[in-house]
């Protein structure tokens, strides 16, 4: 199968959430002998029109990463290249709506991969792509949502997950020297006060937690720990590489997951398949609910008062290092899906 992914930027322009699930899809299909190209803005150096890594060929279509530009030119390279199956990005959106115009007139279909509604991109645009597209794809019911109030069909788009590698949680040591953890990068919406505060309620009770992650608020955090009187027993660990994380969590009890945005919590993933029991502040703009609902070893919470509570409520509950229902969060299975949306499409 010929696979032309459509995204302006690469993670080599600077990664984001979106450019590795992107990048993520494209190399696990070249894995698999698909022929896959990306169209994009040039980030390599030289005058050379394509460059291959990880089995991807990346074919420049502009130089500058103007999205005008790129959209322009988009609907040539796609007759050139002659894909199967166009797997575009829905920011920024004009390339896309491009590539569902091109596809129109006799070319490929074309999956929107839909991330998030970025803030700086035209709400204009965005109902013609989410209508124009033959599908869509999303991360999680709460976007997919989204999606249709801009217009799409609901049968039009599925939900496809972010995905974790079971192998590494197979593989990874248990650090068990935490009763629960919190793992986000520290910014305005990682809310970790209410893990900090719903910890302090449980200051007779005997436990060690760990913070994981660094940002512009990493500071003030601890600051809160430390005017909680809870500093002593939560270690602020920072960055840590992902097998070390998953070490934490596959020896932590519970994961509190409480930001106050997240279109998806892959963090949260890793730690459910790691065995933690997922502790989730419910959020309007955030998707982490979906993952706990309905499960034995999820709950969720509206405030810290409730969260303190339920940590003493699952403290019953076994420790694990791993759970068998978060298989079909494995690469090769959320892989798979993305391949049965193109044969849906009648790609293959």
């Amino acid at each position: 199968m010929r696979v032309a992914f459509v995204s302006l930027f690469t993670p080599e322009h600077g990664d984001t959430p979106a450019r590795s699930r992107t990048h993520r899809t494209a190399a696990g299909l070249a894995a698999r002998g698909h022929d896959v190209t990306w169209l994009c803005a040039r980030w390599w150096g030289g005058e050379a029109s394509t460059f291959e890594a990880d089995g991807i060929t990346y074919r420049s279509v502009v130089v500058d990463p103007s999205p005008a530009a790129f959209a322009a030119r988009l609907p040539a390279a796609v007759r050139r290249l002659d894909p199967d199956v166009v797997h575009a990005v829905n920011s920024p959106p004009t390339p896309a709506l491009a590539a569902t115009l091109a596809g129109r007139v006799g070319g490929p279909p074309v999956l929107v991969d839909w991330w998030r509604d970025h803030p700086a991109d035209s709400r204009r645009v965005y109902p013609m792509l989410a209508r124009g597209a033959d599908a869509v794809s999303t991360p999680s019911r709460t976007t997919k949502t989204r999606i249709r109030e801009h217009g799409a069909d609901g049968s039009a788009v599925r939900v496809i997950p972010e995905s974790v590698d079971l192998d590494l949680v197979a593989d990874a040591e248990p650090d068990d020297r935490f009763d629960a953890v919190y793992s986000r990068r520290l910014d305005r919406h990682a809310n970790v006060e209410t893990f900090l505060l719903a910890l302090a309620e449980r200051r007779g009770r005997d436990w060690n937690a760990a913070v994981i992650g660094d940002g512009p608020e990493r500071s003030r955090t601890e600051s809160t720990a430390e005017d909680l009187r809870i500093d002593d027993r939560v270690t602020f660990l920072g960055e840590l590489p992902l097998d070390e994380r998953v070490s934490v969590f596959k020896g932590t009890h519970v994961f509190a997951q409480t930001a106050s945005w997240e279109t998806f919590p892959t963090e949260l993933l890793w730690a459910l398949a790691c065995g933690c029991v997922g502790l989730v502040e419910y959020q309007a703009d955030s998707s982490a609910h979906e993952l706990v609902e309905g499960r034995d070893r999820g709950r969720l919470v509206t405030s810290p008062a409730e969260l303190a509570d339920a940590i003493t409520a699952v403290r019953d509950l076994d420790r694990s290092t791993s759970d068998p229902a978060f298989e079909t969060y494995g690469r090769d299975a959320v892989l798979d899906r993305y391949v049965d949306a193109y044969r849906e499409l009648g790609a293959i």
